[in-house]
């Protein structure tokens, strides 16, 4: 029993082995599990100890209400005073709890200004709250600001770095309640691909289904779609560690066949399975030129006539490239090596293509952004 094992072993790795290793992508690296993922939280506080450069309260009332709200808990009445500090800010706190983040944990979280503060250098977070959607309190947030960005201002110019009204607090929020479910908890194993694709789904299942068929002899995955597989939690392991061995495994992603284009910016990736049929491109730049000569009309000497500015204008054009080319495909290397031996910049090579997707012979999916 286990020399069938040892040789089961030994020829599923021979398996993987036999594509190359720079082809292989583990499947950690492309899916998710369905249920395993972050929680947003958000809250609402104030930073203190800015040098000057906090909400104007006259413009920022909400500011000076929660400042009130604060002092008023510990017994400090200033109702009807008014309140000229600037050293205060009323921010937002955002932070990502990660998944079964355990009660006493840390997580990072971030600090955005909502008033009028020019900086929040220098200052502390108080003490805030951060709930989730459901309204409750999962984690309190409080410490020192890290702003990398910086104002300096003068009476006639002022010289701004990076976004000085928001910074991070690395570890800054402490988890007071954990998510409701552990990992054990889940019905079943779903793992979602990052790019939907059959084929890659099906790739996926393979190769889970071979280790489980080498390891525990029976196979346990199978594709629900093009986005979902769904796998079987065996009895003798673990769940953390069989998701561990199965996220391992490498698998060859299969990839659509698509043209990007940003034209803001004339970037076009184009995928390695996009495919041309053969087709004739005529390419060419037509230049016209305005050239404005005016000519000054003098009057003779004694006479009654007025100096007079004659308009001349001289219009070009001029047309160069224009040659008819035949880029055979069917691979990405030929229409590169077309349209790089006609010397195309971005900008046409954007137009080219668009071109060939109208006449039908661009067998991919255009995305022009």
């Amino acid at each position: 029993m286990r020399r069938s094992l040892l040789a089961l072993l030994v020829l599923a790795c021979a398996g993987f082995a036999a594509t190359p290793a720079a082809a292989l992508t583990r499947i950690k690296d492309i899916s998710t599990i369905q249920g395993v993922r972050d929680n947003q939280l958000i809250g609402y506080g104030l930073v203190m100890g800015l040098q000057g450069t906090g909400d104007t309260l006259r413009n920022s009332p909400f500011t000076e209400q929660a400042l009130q709200s604060m002092l008023d808990r510990m017994g400090i009445n200033i109702k009807g005073v008014p309140l000229r500090a600037r050293n205060i800010a009323a921010v937002i706190v955002t932070a990502n709890l990660p998944a079964f983040a355990g009660t006493g944990s840390r997580i990072d979280i971030t600090v955005s200004s909502v008033g009028d503060a020019t900086s929040l250098k220098g200052g502390t977070l108080l003490l805030t709250p951060l709930s989730g959607s459901d309204g409750q309190v999962y984690a309190v947030g409080q410490g020192q600001l890290a702003v990398s960005g910086f104002v300096v201002q003068g009476q006639a110019e002022s010289l701004t770095q990076g976004v000085p009204t928001s910074g991070r607090i690395p570890n800054g929020a402490l988890v007071e309640r954990q998510i409701p479910g552990q990992l054990r908890d889940l019905p079943e194993i779903v793992v979602e691909l990052d790019n939907p694709d059959f084929k890659t789904a099906a790739r996926v299942v393979d190769a889970i289904n071979a280790y489980t068929r080498a390891r525990f002899g029976k196979t346990l995955a199978r594709e629900r779609d093009l986005r979902t597989i769904t796998v079987q939690r065996p009895a003798n392991l673990s769940t953390a560690r069989f998701l561990a061995d199965i996220g391992d495994l490498g698998v060859v992603p299969d990839t659509p066949a698509r043209v990007v284009v940003d034209q803001r910016t004339g970037t076009v990736v184009i995928g390695q399975n996009v495919q041309v049929s053969t087709v004739a491109i005529t390419q060419g730049n037509l230049t016209v030129t305005v050239t404005e000569t005016p000519i000054v009309s003098q009057p003779a000497p004694f006479s009654d006539g007025e100096t007079v500015v004659v308009p001349r204008t001289q219009v070009t054009a001029e047309e160069t490239g224009g040659y008819l080319s035949i880029v055979r495909g069917p691979d990405l290397q030929t229409l590169v090596r077309g349209m790089n031996r006609m010397g195309m910049r971005p900008s046409d090579i954007i137009s080219v293509l668009q071109a060939i997707k109208t006449a039908g012979a661009l067998q991919a999916e255009l995305v022009v952004q």
